[in-house]
């Protein structure tokens, strides 16, 4: 989907946050700058020439969106570093006018390059900036795909813990629908309707309409793409639902109906623990598909956030494998969950 990063925070952070899209827009973008505690940073002034905008324009995106900048490196020096940023400035072989008036005083405010990058994401009069803004998308794509190997589905395959949480989801999965069969009286849709009770509980989508958002073809598993923290919910769902029902059939004396069930799981759905872990999972799942899958899940919109950099190197890292080498490293926890039970 197109991304206007003007107006988009979430958007913005999820860039800023990505430190391997950042390393290749750092070397596509070759900036010139002061040589400050072993970076590159600039003033005002010199954003403002590289935008083709007024000093007071960059100072009013300053006043307008203060905390965003100085949470990505936007910062205002003073005393010993102020006097060290001084000498560096010194030593450039260029004009000090090219700096602005700095040699008295008191403060002065840097962009390093995560900094410039944001300013770069907000400036909507410059074409330089728009230009730029258009770099970055191109660069975070094609960052993300190259690392991925051509395409983010899957990418919650390269989680270290998605193995294991798929194969414990699949054993809670095969108790829930033997308790299904053994205690309740209905056809074989019963498996698919409260399967997607509580896929609705818990994302608010059912299988389908969950297809549709990650565009998945009939025969590809949902399953197979939910993210570890997903699958463990839903296997927690499983397990207690379905022992909920062994319960009720027990004491019943006889399979439940479609009504009894029903009423059943609106109780166990409501149990307050719950919410804490739901809303987890959709915060999980809400953020990951729009950063990694470029999937807006409608139905958990205001659950959207800014993916964390621990969130990039745990899916994009070194530390995240394709699935093959994955299911190679974890044969005997495979074995050892087949054989539970």
């Amino acid at each position: 989907m197109a991304k206007d990063l003007t107006n988009s925070a979430v958007d913005r952070q999820n860039i800023l946050n990505n430190p391997f899209a950042l390393a290749e827009i750092e070397k596509a973008a070759g900036m010139q700058g002061i040589p400050f505690e072993g970076k590159t940073v600039l003033l005002k002034e010199q954003v403002a020439e590289f935008f083709e905008v007024t000093v007071r324009t960059i100072e009013n995106y300053l006043e307008q969106h203060a905390e965003e900048l100085a949470r990505n490196g936007y910062e205002v020096l003073k005393g010993k570093r102020l006097k060290t940023l001084k000498e560096a400035i010194h030593g450039l072989d260029v004009p000090e006018t090219d700096f602005g008036n700095i040699a008295k005083t008191p403060q002065l405010g840097v962009f390093d390059f995560r900094a410039f990058l944001n300013l770069a994401m907000l400036v909507s009069e410059s074409s330089r900036a728009k230009m730029l803004r258009q770099a970055i998308l191109d660069i975070v794509i094609d960052t993300i795909n190259q690392r991925t190997g051509g395409g983010t589905k899957y990418i919650n395959r390269r989680d270290e813990d998605f193995l294991q949480s798929l194969f414990v989801e699949e054993d809670y999965r095969k108790q829930f629908t033997n308790a299904l069969k053994d205690c309740v009286a209905m056809g074989n849709f019963k498996y698919a309707v409260y399967t997607d009770k509580i896929y609705v509980s818990i994302f608010r989508e059912k299988a389908q309409e969950y297809r549709k958002v990650l565009k998945l073809e009939q025969k590809e598993c949902v399953r197979s793409t939910f993210y570890a923290e997903v699958l463990d919910l839903i296997a927690s769902y499983e397990c207690g639902f379905g022992a909920l029902l062994q319960e009720e059939f027990a004491g019943k004396g006889h399979k439940l109906s479609a009504l009894e069930v029903d009423a059943l799981f609106k109780r166990f759905e409501s149990q307050a623990h719950w919410k804490p872990l739901i809303e987890k999972a959709r915060i999980k799942m809400a953020s990951r598909d729009l950063a990694f899958r470029d999937a807006l899940h409608l139905q958990l919109k205001e659950y959207v956030a800014p993916v964390q950099r621990e969130d990039y190197e745990r899916f994009l890292g070194e530390k995240s494998k394709e699935l093959a080498e994955r299911l190679e490293d974890a044969k005997d926890v495979m074995k050892r969950l087949k054989e539970r039970g």
